[in-house]
């Protein structure tokens, strides 16, 4: 392992979001599913950016908001991902090292039409905060083995992945490559389930990656229930603690249960006056609990930690905190 270490490298989509407020009236005209994350080709991200014409710009992506977070908390991280060599490429590179996080992006040059440009999310979020997300990946989802800089791969001891980005056959093999450059200086890996619909998709590979790949997995409720098919969350956790991993499961404003060597223990939510958009609750989630494990904390105090950081995200819009995380986790005694 190199001297200059880094709390936790993640590999993700890189991508542009944008934000727009919406009715479930206007979610059925556009044909999405309330809750959900599809992947869209550029024509259909045109029709949906039609009706967020009004939205917010700001940089995102799954993986890299989670970086965003363990940077916010005073970690060290680094993300790998590709941008084209254009506006929103240079808008995400800037707006992520901005944030502290070490980005050496991996650029592409001219790309066919149905792949053109850095990826976007367009983000439709209903009254009650639900987020509906439509993902054009543009050149996000080239990633190749090759584009994986194994050298920032081994300056940290834990290796974060993005499961959306297991959608993309070239992605999934850079995911691979990276696993084994990680368990080759005996790193730890973790994986983000990302979305129900992407463990529906994989639901044998990531069952596969549990075998002897991953060490870390988070995922929501419905994620995990559709992982371990089963027909209840608890049966998904018995399931879940046959893995032998640890094992973060969030449940939206019902907290978190995390899978420690006693069993499952219950982390509850912290209050929230007003919950505006859930965007990248599970992200942040994740770069509490990945900072904690980083710096010695046992799982229930990492996922403390995680409830914390997802309490501020949802407080406002955008899927990457505004507040003093650090500040925020030092006043409640989990610094």
């Amino acid at each position: 392992m190199p001297d200059d270490l880094l709390d936790v490298v993640a590999i993700g989509s890189s991508l542009v979001d944008v934000l727009s407020p919406t009715t479930d009236a206007e979610l059925e005209r556009l044909g999405l599913v309330k809750g959900s994350m599809a992947l869209v080709n550029l024509a259909e991200a045109e029709v949906i950016g039609a009706a967020a014409a009004e939205g917010t710009e700001v940089s995102g992506g799954s993986a890299a908001n989670t970086m965003v977070g363990v940077a916010a908390l005073g970690g060290s991280a680094g993300f790998i991902g590709k941008v084209a060599d254009d506006r929103l490429g240079e808008v995400f590179a800037r707006t992520i090292r901005e944030a502290g996080v070490l980005f050496e992006p991996v650029t592409s040059g001219a790309q066919a039409a149905e792949d053109a440009g850095t990826g976007r999310c367009l983000i439709l979020v209903t009254a009650d905060g639900e987020r509906t997300m439509s993902t054009h990946l543009g050149v996000a989802g080239t990633l190749t083995p090759e584009d994986v800089p194994l050298d920032l791969v081994r300056r940290s001891p834990l290796l974060y992945l993005e499961g959306y980005l297991w959608d993309q056959p070239p992605a999934k093999e850079a995911m691979r490559r990276a696993i084994e450059a990680c368990h080759d200086h005996d790193g730890s890996v973790a994986l983000s389930l990302s979305d129900p619909f992407c463990v529906d998709r994989h639901r044998r590979e990531f069952l596969d990656l549990l075998l002897s790949d991953i060490d870390v997995l988070f995922g929501n409720e419905e994620e995990l229930v559709a992982l371990f098919a089963a027909s209840t969350f608890d049966g998904a956790i018995e399931a879940a603690e046959e893995t032998g991993l640890l094992v973060a499961a969030t449940r939206g404003a019902r907290g978190s249960v995390v899978l420690t060597a006693h069993g499952p223990v219950e982390v509850g939510a912290r209050p929230v006056a007003e919950v505006v958009d859930t965007t990248g609750a599970g992200d942040l989630f994740a770069a509490g609990f990945l900072y904690g494990l980083s710096h010695g904390k046992d799982p229930v105090g990492c996922a403390e930690l995680g409830t914390l950081c997802a309490a501020e995200v949802i407080a406002h819009w955008g899927a990457r905190p505004v507040a003093d995380l650090a500040a925020l986790a030092a006043a409640a005694g989990l610094a």
